[in-house]
């Protein structure tokens, strides 16, 4: 079989699918605080928190963030404990790689940290400064998480077609 013609692999594909849950909830939640950081009207980001299923603008906003957040700890604890040791078992030659993975997990952990903390300041009287905060605490997990996403499909990628 070809590399365009690749076996089906479930363990490949739920990874790819967790990642673009990820992928697509963090842009939603980057785009709202964007929006709230700038002012926005709350209708505008009142009609943006529908489209997520939500209904109070800054609570929702508040609340999706914390979900999200202890969605990536809780799928990254999973790697770190199950997925992990298994490469490390079975392909010992991506040590390395296993270690910039952890460590970018522990990365992503602080940022996460400080992407909940911003949350948990957002209320419904939160001030431009808290607002922005949240704003900027997302665009900097942002560019780590979704470098780590790609890194850990391709890496893995090859492994998990082998299991």
């Amino acid at each position: 079989m070809s590399e365009s013609q690749t076996a089906p692999n479930p363990l490949l594909d739920e990874l790819k699918w967790v990642h673009g849950m990820l992928r697509r909830d963090l842009a939603a939640c980057r785009r709202l605080a964007a929006d709230a950081a700038r002012g926005a009207p709350a209708g505008e980001i009142r009609e943006g928190l529908s489209r997520l299923r939500s209904q109070g603008p800054l609570f929702q906003l508040r609340t999706n963030c914390l979900a999200f957040c202890r969605f990536v700890h809780h799928h990254h604890g999973l790697e770190d404990a199950a997925v992990f040791p298994r490469v490390r078992r079975t392909a010992p030659h991506l040590a390395a790689a296993v270690d910039r993975l952890e460590a970018d997990h522990r990365v992503v952990s602080d940022l996460l940290d400080e992407v909940e903390a911003a949350a948990g300041d957002l209320t419904g009287d939160a001030s431009a400064q808290a607002r922005a905060r949240l704003a900027a605490a997302l665009d900097t997990l942002a560019d780590h998480l979704l470098e780590h996403l790609d890194y850990e499909e391709d890496v893995l990628g090859p492994v998990f077609l082998t299991w």
